[in-house]
């Protein structure tokens, strides 16, 4: 079958998966920094030029994180022309899934020592754990709930929007919506997550001490191989026969459901993916920033994950990981040195990007090429 002349059949090999330069120097690079900042962290004396102090392992940690959820957003903006502006909701309740096991594990550690309740439900005279808290002491269970949680919810919405042949600015503005109803209830003491300062103190997790050094190389580790996989994972499913199609529904969406393609359950899974990934790129980045609040919610957040996706390059997967770490750094930077100028320099950055390079970072190495 062909649209707009090309072949969507196609064919699947493993050796396509790592076809393109540019996703062979992202898996390059992220393996060696995987395995070069946990070492020059550990075993190079912090005297040396060369030592990685842990804070800044632990921020680059975050930005994997942050890389995850944007590839994660660029699988279904990218290749399946759905602009989600209500993305950070996956990843927040990710975050809030790995956040209530790791309030479990606190115990009577805590500031009441109830072994069961949370201090904030102590502190709000709860007499009882809500139902949905239950089994959120097990590790296993959270981190299923990590994936579930976000990828119900997409397939939920998903389900109705995409078989209502919603799309377009309609459809971003009813995942701000979304987000934003989300961000509302998460901010009520009554919903039984914290409120408005959410979930923190954390202590550990399995029994190994959150602060400590190897604990955070361990995360940065655990962060680099999500990122990796989430990668290996699109780039699979989209040099198969799905890939193709999804990509098709993208360019011609009315063409693909003429030749008999259910263009929605093409699109409802991808969303699906999309959120579970944005899920663990969520309890990922908790346990290393320490919290989860409803501000993470925030619509501002998912327009700021638009912004890395298109800065860096939308439609190459690689692109949008990079994105996310540049658009992070200088946020970084610009908040310790310039804080009031940070916005007006994200939006220049959005404009810059949207006039003179469409194609994003990535896009001055494709236009040089050809």
């Amino acid at each position: 079958m062909r649209i707009e002349g090309k072949n969507i059949q196609g064919s699947f090999s493993i050796t396509n998966l790592f076809n393109d330069l540019g996703s062979r120097w992202f898996l390059g690079c992220l393996i060696t920094i995987a395995v070069l900042v946990p070492l020059m962290n550990a075993y190079v004396q912090p005297q040396s030029a060369f030592h990685l102090p842990t804070y800044i392992v632990t921020l680059l940690g975050k930005y994997l994180c942050f890389a995850l959820l944007a590839l994660s957003l660029d699988l279904v903006w990218g290749f399946c022309g759905i602009l989600s502006l209500g993305h950070g909701a996956f990843f927040a309740l990710g975050g809030y899934a790995f956040g209530m096991h790791l309030m479990r594990e606190i115990g009577e550690r805590g500031v009441y020592g109830n072994p069961i309740l949370p201090d904030f439900m102590v502190f709000l005279n709860w007499d009882k754990l809500p139902w949905y808290w239950w089994g959120f002491d097990s590790f296993i269970f959270a981190a299923l709930m990590v994936f579930l949680v976000p990828g119900l919810l997409a397939l939920i919405f998903g389900w109705f929007a995409f078989r209502s042949r919603v799309t377009g600015v309609y459809l971003s503005i009813i995942t701000q919506a979304l987000t934003y109803a989300l961000m509302l209830a998460f901010f009520l003491n009554e919903f039984g997550f914290g409120g408005n300062n959410g979930l923190t103190d954390f202590k550990d997790v399995l029994n190994i001490d959150l602060q400590a050094d190897s604990t955070r190389r361990g995360l940065f580790i655990l962060s680099s191989l999500a990122l990796a996989g989430g990668f290996i994972l699109c780039r699979w499913l989209l040099q198969t026969h799905y890939g193709k199609v999804l990509i098709s529904v993208r360019d011609a969406e009315s063409r693909s459901r003429f030749l008999g393609y259910r263009t929605e359950n093409y699109k409802l899974f991808a969303f699906v993916v999309a959120a579970m990934l944005a899920g663990l790129a969520g309890a990922l980045y908790v346990p290393q920033v320490g919290i989860i609040n409803p501000g993470e919610f925030s619509p501002l957040n998912s327009i700021e994950i638009v912004v890395w996706v298109a800065v860096g390059g939308r439609g190459t997967l690689y692109g949008a990981a990079l994105g996310a770490i540049v658009v992070n750094f200088a946020k970084t930077w610009f908040t310790g040195v310039l804080p009031e100028l940070w916005l007006f320099v994200l939006g220049g950055m959005f404009i810059i990007v949207t006039v003179l390079l469409p194609k994003g970072i990535v896009g001055i190495r494709l236009r040089k090429r050809s």
